[in-house]
């Protein structure tokens, strides 16, 4: 039996009109590419997502920082309460075969970060730069936009 792929969505639990439109028009298209979207759950970049991946009836998973299941976004069809804080960040990660950064504030770094240093790649749309590592590889790979951010996320997930 093959798994579906497996992509996360990482990005601020607040975020302006405009980055809540580039996440979930990047939500919908990995629902439609046949990946999962796994996130941590909440508001704002994360139920973007959700939302959009939930409207062509993709599967969306949140991992949540708290204890209670009620804190989910209503486009989350899978909740995993895990009582972790922030720690629940490395579950998000590791969850994923690759991950999508959009927009995002101290804790989608940490996202980025964790991703990294797990071997996962990273695919930005407007969120941070982090240059290159002694390799010249760089730690985010841009995309300009949703369509590209996906096809993109796509390539770096194990056949």
């Amino acid at each position: 039996m093959q798994r579906q792929p497996i992509i996360a969505v990482c990005g601020a639990g607040k975020c302006d009109a405009r980055i809540a439109s580039l996440a979930e028009e990047v939500g919908r298209r990995i629902a439609e590419s046949g990946a999962l979207l796994v996130c941590g759950g909440l508001g704002g970049v994360m139920e973007a997502a959700c939302r959009g991946a939930a409207s062509v009836g993709g599967m969306t998973i949140g991992i949540l920082p708290g204890a209670e299941a009620a804190a989910a976004n209503p486009a989350v069809q899978i909740v995993v309460p895990t009582g972790m804080g922030h720690a629940r960040n490395v579950i998000i990660v590791q969850t994923a075969s690759v991950v999508i950064a959009i927009g995002g504030e101290y804790g989608t770094l940490s996202e980025i970060a964790l991703a990294r240093k797990n071997g996962r790649r990273v695919i930005g749309l407007e969120t941070w730069d982090l240059g290159a590592n002694a390799n010249s590889d760089l730690h985010i790979i841009p995309a300009r936009n949703p369509a590209e951010a996906v096809a993109l996320a796509r390539q770096y997930i194990p056949v």
